[in-house]
């Protein structure tokens, strides 16, 4: 934890892409920096740097990038004149020699009064040490501001993290360090902490005497579309759940912080992820998806070994060990071949006591991510007319009809944003990494080892067949007379 005076950068910045030539810097990086440029966002007279193995003219780098640009036509062009092209490798020093000589080149030719540079590491985790320790060997600019940005997935379970944490901290300070998390950059997300603390009577609702269960849901359409190979060395429980996940059952279960300052809202984090059970085989239901007549399974994809127990669907129960959620079940569930996408937090409070209606449907408090932002509180009223029954409704507040005219930053947008303006409240801390990989490596370990095998489910259904028993074994119950207007904006299924 750093009490360095937060600095900002507003002046002679460069950007350093590495692995400029692949697809996260082609669909999310590069578009999220012409976003900023439009917005007057990025400092000035910044030069941007794309770096990567790949043989590239100028102009075959900004037809890659453009690729996938949005807006006017002469923004985009105004941009592109900011961005350079550089081939070199990874694992020689030689490359970054000449990369350092290069870029010192471009910032001394206009003149600048500091040389700040940001390192983007879009790379794959195994090059991230060495890739780290070239750079501070040889392109660091001693006397100025240097920051380096990481991607998940860091490490694979709690030994290899702290390896690769012990590996950076050699290199790069923590105040230096920004490990991105893209959702900690999504509006909702960013909205938990101002909705669970500004509103008194919300975080009244949110403890063990008012909540039944509580479910984390990502859901993806779509299977690993050629990517089998790659995906299986993770799985779904590292790729989603103990990062993406797991960042945003952090911020709803917390305790309030000391104040709201970065590192008091990180030590909040990491309270709350040490008090964590690590997850046990009984509180996991694992998934692997099959083909159907026009959609291929898992296994079918030649990269992905035929004996695969990895799981790409994974239903998950965690529970906290503290006094306000003590005996609550918070059901975390991923998958991808499934029956719809939806990114969710979905709280189911306890049922009345005394009910006057035998129909009454439990209370339920929803924050929808992902597709379209929403928020809203399922609650009983009488059904207008001459009749007496109850119908659950809901007090509503969609983002796309309630803020018509807000802009909403796309998340690498607003996190490249957090990093220049040296916030770091919205990327992972290292202590609070080693934590959340304590609650899932027992699990992880046990899944590798074959002691939790994977049940099959059709591409483009909800899940296994027994994940419904499974979910309600820990309390869950659908709304079976609850039907949300706009329908087609949410996920019908269900479960």
């Amino acid at each position: 934890m750093s009490s360095e005076r937060q600095q900002v950068l507003s002046k002679d910045t460069t950007i350093l892409v590495f692995g400029a030539s692949g697809d996260l810097a082609k669909k999310k990086i590069f578009p999220a920096l012409l976003r900023l440029f439009r917005h007057g966002d990025l400092p000035k007279d910044t030069i941007i740097v794309g770096y990567a193995r790949s043989k590239m003219t100028q102009q075959e780098f900004h037809e890659r990038i453009s690729s996938h640009f949005e807006g006017p036509k002469e923004d985009q062009n105004a941009f592109l004149g900011m961005c350079r092209y550089l081939s070199g490798q990874y694992d020689e020093e030689a490359s970054f020699r000449e990369l350092n000589a290069q870029v010192s080149k471009w910032e001394f030719e206009r003149n600048r009064q500091h040389r700040h540079r940001i390192f983007y590491l879009a790379l794959p985790p195994n090059v991230f040490v060495p890739v780290s320790g070239h750079l501070r060997m040889f392109c660091y600019s001693e006397g100025n501001v240097n920051r380096i940005v990481i991607e998940k997935p860091f490490g694979r379970d709690v030994d290899s993290c702290r390896e690769m944490l012990t590996s950076m901290k050699k290199m790069w300070s923590e105040n230096e360090t920004f490990r991105i998390d893209h959702y900690l950059g999504k509006e909702m997300i960013k909205n938990i902490l101002p909705f669970r603390f500004g509103n008194g009577f919300i975080e009244h609702m949110l403890n063990n005497s008012m909540v039944d269960n509580v479910q984390f849901t990502f859901k993806e359409p779509f299977g690993t579309e050629g990517r089998g190979g790659y995906f299986d060395k993770f799985g779904i429980i590292r790729d989603i759940q103990q990062n993406h996940l797991c960042q945003v059952f952090s911020l709803f279960t917390m305790d309030e912080p000391a104040n709201f300052s970065p590192e008091a809202i990180r030590d909040a984090k990491v309270k709350l992820l040490r008090s964590v059970r690590p997850i046990s085989k009984d509180h996991a239901l694992l998934g692997q998806y099959t083909a159907t007549e026009d959609k291929p399974g898992y296994k079918d994809d030649e990269t992905v070994p035929k004996d695969s127990n990895t799981p790409t669907f994974a239903a998950i129960v965690l529970k906290i060990e503290n006094d306000r959620w003590r005996d609550v079940p918070f059901i975390m569930r991923a998958g991808k071949a499934l029956d719809g996408a939806k990114v969710e937090i979905r709280v189911q409070f306890r049922d009345i006591k005394h009910k006057f209606d035998d129909k009454i449907e439990r209370n339920e408090l929803v924050l929808r991510i992902q597709p379209g932002e929403a928020l809203y509180l399922t609650i009983n009223a009488k059904l207008p007319g001459m009749t007496h029954l109850t119908v659950p409704v809901e007090l509503d507040m969609t983002y796309r009809s309630r803020f018509q005219d807000a802009y909403i930053p796309e998340a690498y947008e607003a996190l490249i944003l957090d990093c220049l303006r040296d916030e770091h409240a919205n990327f992972v801390r290292d202590d609070e990494l080693e934590a959340s990989w304590q609650i899932f490596t027992p699990l992880l370990h046990a899944i590798e080892s074959g002691e939790v095998p994977c049940a099959p489910y059709k591409y483009g259904t909800s899940g296994p067949e027994g994940l419904r028993d499974f979910m309600g074994k820990f309390g869950y119950k659908p709304l079976d007379l609850y039907h949300r207007p706009q329908a087609q904006q949410d996920i019908n299924a269900k479960v």
